[in-house]
């Protein structure tokens, strides 16, 4: 039996071992063992458990002397020691021992100068069939030569960690060994675990490669190669807007800018299902097909079909399927260096502009508050809007200190001459707990096209003395009065108070989490009036 290397981990007496088997064999594998039921379109439905969505206080990075120093230590990136990493890795390879053993060899990073190869040994044959849609998937020649991987990930759902003997936090463990070079993730059958573990990876891999690892969509126009990059949290529009026909889309979750280009570090999407319709995104509806991965969604038994507003088992539905079954998508994942980029954020606030131009400074400043804010919830009592503070518009998966990521943005962005937007595409005219509505999604289009397409060049804008930021007068597409956040709200005074409120949400926020940001960059953010 050839076992590829995976004796080193301790696995030298699995059942079999499955390499690089493709969709149909997967499918065919999980269904024979009763991992899954196929859907009328064909996909691998699958339910994950009491693990429906990532596990933040189960993920932990080995806390060795290399690493130490360079590592931001907290409550999202907690350490390990070596010692409980090796133990539980080693009690991991014990149990995969008697059991069939999945691999899948592949590459994350499309550009072939910034490429790091990963072998992932799974226990499920659909978290394998998972894995092998999200990576870069080789062709049989570079299968054939792939040799040793950089790195290499074991995941066992079925081992339960005990918390008091193993020295982590529940049965689940996401443990990354940035030394060693490998990681280990058990107790959770979330496949997503998988694809944000390599994530976490390449953002602390690519950055000494003079890479920016980036959380973001990206697109380019197929007749002039002009590339666009959108960051933005869940609910912002980050998929709508990058979704464009008239452009290629690059990447829809995650990328790296290195001193050639933007290239996608994936090879697919993972995607949300939660009230998923074929009007509203026909992409990713039709992308629900054989050798597609559907977790957790509600499906009848006898038709088959889904239903895709259920979320009794989570609102995080979600499918995983190869870039391919995307229409427009770039193959390969590359494109140039950005034009434009946009920061999404949907201000249920109603008071942020429209959309506003963006110097380095503060766009450094917007890039590590990953600000979004939500309507609040059903509880009593709770009335107001709910800020979001992401760090870089993806905190959990950045294990460095965020002053790194925003220098390498400021020093591109100079270096390039590349423009930054902050587009809200959230409430407009009042708060959205008092009854506004959200900007038209027509206009927050024809906003976003201008801003790509260069018609902002010569149009005035106005200075918001606020937020500290420049928002123009006029778009092509949008009436002018839509672009003052001020102007749209019927009572001046309580859009003043509400501007000074957020604004001091954003200050508070800045203060707390980056007290050792260049002062050019603290100066850049927003200025409450009242202050």
């Amino acid at each position: 039996m050839e076992t590829y290397g995976i004796e080193r981990w301790g696995i030298t007496s699995p059942a079999a071992v499955y390499r690089n088997l493709n969709a149909a064999q997967l499918t065919e594998k999980a269904l024979l063992r009763e991992e899954g039921k196929l859907s009328s379109t064909g996909a691998l439905v699958v339910t994950t458990g009491a693990y429906t969505g990532r596990s933040p206080k189960d993920k932990f990075i080995v806390d060795t002397p290399g690493v130490h120093d360079e590592i931001a230590w907290g409550s999202v990136n907690m350490p390990i020691s070596r010692e409980k990493f090796d133990a539980i890795r080693d009690k991991v390879a014990n149990y995969l021992n008697g059991r069939d053993v999945f691999i899948f060899d592949g590459f994350a990073g499309a550009d072939p100068a910034y490429t790091q190869k990963f072998r992932v040994i799974n226990e499920l044959a659909s978290q394998n069939l998972f894995i092998r849609q999200l990576l870069i998937r080789p062709t049989d020649e570079q299968l054939e030569a792939f040799g040793e991987p950089d790195f290499t990930i074991l995941c066992a759902p079925g081992f339960k960690c005990d918390p008091v003997v193993d020295g982590v936090n529940s049965e689940a463990a996401i443990m990354i060994d940035y030394e060693a070079h490998t990681l280990v993730i058990c107790g959770s059958a979330y496949a997503g675990e998988i694809k944000k573990s390599v994530f976490s990876t390449m953002n602390y891999v690519l950055t000494k490669s003079d890479v920016l690892p980036m959380h973001c969509s990206a697109n380019l126009d197929p007749k002039t190669g002009e590339t666009a990059i959108f960051f933005g949290l869940s609910g912002t529009g980050k998929t709508t807007l990058s979704a464009d026909p008239a452009r290629n889309l690059i990447g829809d979750d995650e990328h790296g800018w290195s001193p050639e280009g933007v290239f996608n570090i994936e090879g697919g999407c993972y995607a949300k299902c939660i009230n998923l319709s074929a009007e509203n995104e026909p992409d990713i509806y039709n992308a629900i097909k054989f050798g597609a991965l559907v977790e957790n969604v509600i499906m009848d038994e006898e038709t088959r079909e889904f239903d895709f507003a259920d979320g009794s088992l989570t609102e995080n539905t979600r499918v995983g399927y190869p870039i391919e079954y995307i229409n427009n998508a770039q193959i390969p994942g590359l494109g140039g260096i950005p034009k434009v980029v946009i920061f999404l954020t949907a201000d249920a606030f109603g008071v942020l502009p429209p959309i506003s131009r963006l110097s380095k400074e503060a766009a450094m400043y917007h890039f590590v508050t990953g600000f979004t804010s939500k309507v609040a919830g059903t509880e009593r009592g709770i009335t107001e809007p709910v800020p979001t503070f992401s760090t870089l518009f993806g905190e959990p998966f950045m294990p460095m200190n965020p002053r790194v990521y925003a220098g390498m943005l400021g020093d591109k962005l100079d270096k390039y001459g590349t423009k930054v937007y902050l587009v809200n595409t959230g409430w407009a005219g009042g708060r959205a707990t008092d009854g506004a509505s959200r900007m038209k999604l027509s206009y927050t289009r024809a906003m976003v096209t201008a801003a790509l397409n260069g018609s902002f060049d010569g149009i005035e804008f106005k200075h918001h003395d606020v937020f500290n930021v420049d928002y123009p007068v006029s778009c092509p597409g949008v009436p002018d009065e839509k672009l003052d956040a001020r102007g749209m709200w019927a009572d001046g005074a309580a859009y003043d108070a509400t501007a000074d409120q957020l604004a001091q949400m954003f200050v508070d926020n800045f203060t707390k989490k980056y007290p050792d940001m260049p002062a050019e960059v603290v100066a850049a953010g927003p200025k409450p009036s009242n202050a």
